[in-house]
């Protein structure tokens, strides 16, 4: 494999490895949009990322380290990396929640995380009850003033919605796709009713149809340790990859006669959409490839 053409996916921010677990006497080898790259750290402490083979051997890329991770881009982004105006709340503990290859392109991974209807059978009595399976009517949108896809108005019964939880509640979300990689989502807390958790996963295009994900909990908890609240997010995650692996194709399809989409999929739909607008190839399938 070699670095992708896609100029829409070449210039965006993308997580490349968690902060703490690089320095300069552990570097980290990876690949990113199926380029090889080499992370370390000069010795002031400042991240370095590096391609590593083909035309642009040796080629320092853009970097920013921010929400306990690294970040790079191989081309021209026309933004920085999005707020997250939580994380800088003093009362949020703020938990990288480790990484987790999956065979499955990115893309899958954001609409997996936007899908709702997939609780009570995945996440059976944690995220959702088989006796209560329904999806409630919610609001999906492309905002075009901020570039995102928002879902607002979600609403789902869930026996143990968090780590903090004690027992059941119906959760609040609103979903809040940033960047065709990143997605963010805000849900009730169970510690503080009145305000909202943030967890957000960041992934890592490895290639087209393989991934890193990255899941960062930024959440009023003052109960847990990072480990448990680490354990509680790899559970959700490590479930989801199951499914993720095992759908067809690994791409995500954008051609609507793909798949058909049902009420609870407004989210997918606008994301779809949203992707096809900015004419991002990368992790995607085309119908005709069938």
């Amino acid at each position: 494999m070699t670095l992708t053409t896609d100029q829409a996916a070449l210039n965006d921010w993308y997580v490349v490895g968690i902060g703490a677990d690089v320095t300069p006497q552990a570097p980290r080898a990876t690949r990113l949009l199926g380029q090889d790259i080499a992370i370390t750290r000069a010795p002031d402490g400042t991240a370095l990322v590096k391609m590593v083979g083909g035309a642009d051997d040796g080629r320092l890329c853009r970097v920013r380290e921010c929400y306990g991770f690294i970040w790079t881009s191989f081309g021209a982004p026309n933004r920085d990396i999005f707020p997250l105006d939580e994380a800088l709340e003093p009362d949020r503990r703020l938990v990288t929640c480790g990484m987790v290859e999956v065979a499955a392109s990115g893309l899958r991974l954001v609409e997996n995380f936007l899908d709702m209807a997939h609780f009570p059978f995945v996440h059976t009595d944690i995220l959702g009850a088989l006796d209560k399976p329904e999806v409630e009517q919610y609001q999906a949108e492309i905002r075009t003033e901020v570039d995102e896809v928002w879902a607002t108005n979600c609403r789902f019964w869930q026996p143990l919605a968090a780590a903090t939880s004690t027992g059941g509640q119906t959760s609040h979300y609103v979903y809040r796709v940033v960047t065709p990689f990143n997605v963010l989502l805000y849900k009730t807390c169970p510690e503080a009713p009145e305000r909202f958790d943030a967890i957000a996963l960041f992934i890592q295009p490895v290639e087209a149809d393989r991934s890193i994900a990255y899941p960062l909990m930024v959440v009023i908890d003052q109960v847990n340790t990072d480990k448990d609240i680490i354990m509680f997010q790899q559970k959700i995650f490590l479930q989801d990859r199951m499914i993720l692996e095992n759908q067809r194709p690994r791409k995500l399809p954008l051609d609507p006669r793909a798949e058909i989409p049902t009420r609870a999929d407004l989210s997918s739909v606008a994301y779809r959409r949203w992707l096809k607008a900015k004419s991002l190839r990368y992790g995607s399938y085309e119908y005709a490839e069938a």
